[in-house]
């Protein structure tokens, strides 16, 4: 589990492909290595990965089919910087939102404007997540936990604020590019349990609204 609050922004040092799959090398930048060991999850650019070489300056990892397929990591380069974050312990200060490491889809940057000293994106998420992100609610893009400030259809709203854009990738995020995205935990699991004995059905489209009125969320 992570929080959403980036430690570090590393760099894509070496790509090895694996077959249908590739190990990456991971140089750490600024983030304390430590405390880490052969085995540990690090999240990159939201990503959970298990370090399995802990060359000093840095960190290698597998990437398997499945995460290349579901998310951005497939399109990173040598040189590529990402967004790193350790796992959390019992300790860890928890200063954005749970978040698994578990990327959901990717979405895409639609617009970029400056808001004050901040920066105003707007983001499109798959038609599939839609339903899970909702205005002031949390969304984790690229790793980094923020609060959604508004919604319309698959199109949400983010202000970041100076400190997260230098600290982050997000200061090179332009329209047109795709990042990683998880929506919040509650929301997934909230579904599911809504659907009771319907979550055991295959192929199932999830919520209907006659699956909300047979549970008296609307009449």
């Amino acid at each position: 589990m992570f929080t959403g609050i980036i430690a570090a922004v590393g760099h894509i040092a070496a790509i090895e492909p694996k077959g249908d799959d590739l190990r990456l090398r991971v140089h750490s930048g600024k983030l304390d290595l430590s405390d880490v060991q052969l085995g540990d999850s690090i999240a990159v650019n939201g990503v959970c990965l298990t370090a399995v070489q802990l060359p000093g300056d840095g960190f290698w990892a597998d990437v398997s089919a499945e995460s290349l397929q579901k998310t951005t990591l497939q399109q990173l380069q040598v040189g590529s910087q990402v967004n790193l974050e350790k796992a959390l312990t019992p300790t860890t200060r928890l200063g954005g939102h749970l978040v698994s490491g578990h990327v959901d889809g990717v979405g895409e940057v639609v617009a970029r404007a400056p808001l004050g000293r901040a920066v105003q994106f707007t983001l499109r998420a798959p038609n599939n997540l839609a339903r899970y992100i909702a205005q002031k609610g949390s969304i984790c893009v690229d790793g980094i936990s923020l609060t959604v400030n508004a919604v319309r259809g698959a199109e949400f709203e983010l202000t970041i604020v100076p400190h997260t854009l230098v600290e982050t990738t997000l200061a090179d995020r332009k329209p047109g590019d795709k990042v990683n995205l998880e929506v919040d935990l509650i929301a997934r699991y909230l579904e599911r349990l809504v659907l009771g004995e319907q979550a055991a059905v295959a192929n199932n489209s999830g919520l209907s609204r006659e699956i909300l009125a047979q549970h008296g969320f609307i009449k």
